[in-house]
């Protein structure tokens, strides 16, 4: 197939390219570089060194004899969206390119304009550029399984069958999300689904959970075709920040009681579920939703598991900056990918010592100071706002980017 992944430099997108380059599809990246852009305005790296996505494209050729195709250019932009389908003439969209992070989205009023600015107008854009080039293409969207909440009951994927004063019917599931970010992926939602009804294209929604892990088999063939490792209080996941603290020393931070709990995924389960969908498309007219996660963990649970791993490492209690319910009810379905034949790759020991083994390579990157979480969802203006200033960084310049500019 021809495959255009969006967001194709970021921690799923590059090695998600990478992957299906290799599998023999013909790939293209787009990319706007707004996440690295986020790492000069936090004032906080990746963990693991990468190169630039032009870099990593020359070495993948040299590497694998394989060419990735390169657009660069904003989402929210409508004329390089339109003109990018229509220039490389996908089969098919896998669509990562949206900030991502839930404290980032509450810094402020900027930050959470922008994140719902960035992620629901760019996907408004995808969808009618796939709805005015060709209706055929399979659009899968990278969604959270943070759009459900934590609700009392259990979470069906996408949709539920409710009876209502004796009828009955079946529609989308209730939603709550935690986080103006988990919010714009709602929208998303809703927004794909309007058009497979109206339009009759068709997109498989992937809610995902968290994703750790660092290294797949095409990342591993080289340095620099590596993938980011965030650690920090922003855009860093729980379990990377937990191994980094251990690595370094520093008591591994749980929110409130540490009863939150969420669906976790291996990062080389996103490739084979990504790959799976593809193979499997929504038919014409059909959103269809999978919850991609394999395993359920409270954030208790990862501290103590990654404890276990590094000997003098010590727990801490600390306030919750987020408004969630630290103890809860969580079971949610996740059948869909297993029937279509994902065979999961679980969090063992084994799995914790290669992360935490890449933190220990690493740890000289370090900045300590990262770990704070510096946003409060009880208040309108952080402590991050105040200090480095509220308004989101653009994307960086790149000499030689125009509307559309091809590598």
């Amino acid at each position: 197939m021809n495959i255009l992944v969006l967001g194709g430099d970021g921690y799923l997108g590059w090695p998600t390219a990478l992957y299906l380059s290799r599998r023999g599809h013909r790939v293209g990246v787009v990319d706007n570089f707004a996440r690295r852009g986020y790492d000069l305005e936090m004032g906080v790296e990746s963990l693991v060194p990468i190169v630039s996505l032009q870099r990593r494209v020359r070495r993948w050729r040299e590497i694998s004899d394989l060419a990735v195709d390169t657009y660069v250019g904003d989402l929210t932009d409508p004329a390089f969206v339109t003109q990018a389908v229509t220039s490389f003439g996908p089969d098919a969209v896998v669509h990562f390119a949206e900030q991502r992070s839930a404290p980032y989205s509450m810094i402020d009023r900027n930050h959470a304009v922008y994140s719902q600015v960035n992620n629901v107008v760019g996907t408004l854009n995808l969808l009618y550029a796939i709805a005015e080039h060709n209706r055929d293409i399979h659009l899968v969207k990278l969604g959270t399984m943070g759009e459900y909440g934590t609700p009392n009951i259990d979470i069906e994927e996408g949709f539920i069958e409710i009876t209502h004063r004796g009828r009955t019917d079946v529609v989308p599931y209730p939603k709550q999300p935690g986080s103006f970010y988990h919010l714009s992926k709602v929208h998303d939602s809703h927004n794909i689904m309007f058009a497979c009804r109206i339009w009759g294209i068709r997109a498989t929604d992937l809610n995902q959970g968290i994703v750790y892990g660092h290294e797949t088999e095409e990342t591993g063939l080289h340095p620099e075709l590596a993938t980011r490792f965030d650690y920090d209080g922003v855009f860093g996941t729980v379990l990377n920040r937990f191994c980094v603290q251990a690595v370094t020393g520093n008591n591994l931070t749980v929110y409130g009681s540490g009863g939150q709990t969420r669906g976790m995924l291996n990062i080389v389960d996103t490739l084979a579920c990504i790959e799976l969908a593809l193979e499997h498309p929504a038919d014409p007219g059909e959103f269809r939703v999978f919850n991609q996660f394999t395993e359920s963990f409270s954030v208790q649970q990862m501290a103590e598991m990654v404890a276990a791993e590094v000997p003098g490492a010590n727990i801490e209690h600390t306030s919750d900056p987020r408004v969630e319910k630290e103890e809860h009810y969580y079971r949610a379905a996740h059948t869909k990918l297993l029937d279509l034949g994902l065979k999961p790759h679980l969090l063992t020991s084994t799995v914790l010592k290669s992360i935490l083994a890449v933190a220990e390579q690493y740890k000289a990157n370090v900045d300590t100071a990262a770990f704070r979480p510096t946003v409060n969802w009880r208040s309108t203006a952080s402590e991050l706002a105040t200090a480095r200033g509220s308004a989101p960084r653009a994307p960086a310049d790149h000499e030689g980017d125009q509307a559309v500019a091809r590598v």
